[in-house]
């Protein structure tokens, strides 16, 4: 499966709830027979709720994250089963609770889905009991601090997302961004955006420096950093990548000012390595950054608001 096929973001409750339900009910209220009733619940509008979509952006997998915190209600439409969608859904939810500062989660696992939970590190306990006439068993992970000069690597679509919009928010003053075309997939979305939006308002003299190698796409399908870029144009710098041998160039990659970094050898691929704290690699980068950006050209493809 081509990892561009669908991609996973945050949803608001209230706002996404129509996505929610368009997989939530046929899989768990026809297929599974669950009363309507006891599938919406109080613990909804508190809950953090992952979605994935697929390329059209139709909804196609969810799952939350509650306070309590437990991760439930895994939904993925038929047609996307057994293609890596729930999978991207539970590995997008643990993460975001150890951002969150969570000490360890539980689930309540359909028996025949152990199997797939403990391939994250869940481990079963208790005894076997019925949940809406389907059996169950608790689940429990233990979530470790995570360490932060440890070399993380990844080709999860939503990992890098989610390592992108921490390297963001973990930035003092500074961001560098090198791209091929705004890499739609990573930093188009809302959550991405609001991490951009959040660093360039919340921080005083913040500026985010973009080189980049093709604007058009971005430009013609309204890409939210340019609308951003356009908005807060005293914050966001963007350049683009003409000369011999940059152009040549075939990574990508996002640095901040706290030595952190994400680095993809492939820009059109999803493998990365990535440390929230590694001030070799990372001054390395800003440097070859700084190196291409006297070259570049400004960005007059972007016209004022």
């Amino acid at each position: 499966m081509n990892a561009s096929d669908f991609r996973i973001e945050l949803a608001d409750y209230a706002e996404h709830l129509a996505d929610l339900r368009a997989v939530r009910e046929p899989v768990f209220i026809l297929e599974q027979g669950c009363p309507i009733e006891l599938e919406w619940d109080e613990l909804d509008p508190q809950s953090v709720h992952a979605l994935a979509r697929d390329a059209a952006g139709a909804p196609i997998g969810t799952a939350r994250l509650t306070p309590l915190p437990t991760i439930g209600r895994m939904a993925v439409l038929a047609p996307w089963r057994g293609r890596g969608v729930g999978a991207a859904l539970l590995q997008y939810l643990i993460d975001h609770a150890r951002k969150l500062g969570h000490a360890s989660l539980e689930l309540h696992a359909q028996t025949h889905a152990i199997g797939f939970y403990e391939r994250f590190g869940f481990i079963a306990f208790g005894p076997e009991y019925d949940e809406a006439g389907i059996p169950h068993r608790s689940m429990r992970l233990a979530l470790a601090p995570q360490d932060e000069r440890a070399l993380l690597e990844t080709d999860s679509p939503s990992q890098v997302a989610d390592l992108t919009q921490k390297l963001i928010g973990r930035a003092r003053r500074e961001l560098a961004i090198y791209t091929r075309d705004l890499d739609p997939t990573i930093l188009d979305s809302r959550a991405s955006a609001d991490a951009l939006r959040a660093f360039a308002t919340g921080t005083r003299n913040a500026l985010v420096r973009v080189l980049v190698h093709d604007l058009r796409r971005a430009v013609r399908e309204g890409h939210a950093l340019i609308s951003l870029a356009q908005r807060l144009s005293s914050h966001f710098a963007l350049r683009v990548v003409e000369e011999e041998p940059d152009v040549q160039y075939p990574a990508a990659f996002l640095a901040n000012d706290r030595d952190g970094y994400l680095y993809r050898p492939i820009a059109t691929r999803f493998e990365a390595s990535a440390s929230l704290r590694d001030p070799a690699r990372s001054r390395q980068l800003l440097a070859y950054f700084d190196e291409v950006w006297e070259r570049a050209r400004p960005a007059s493809e972007l016209r004022p608001l």
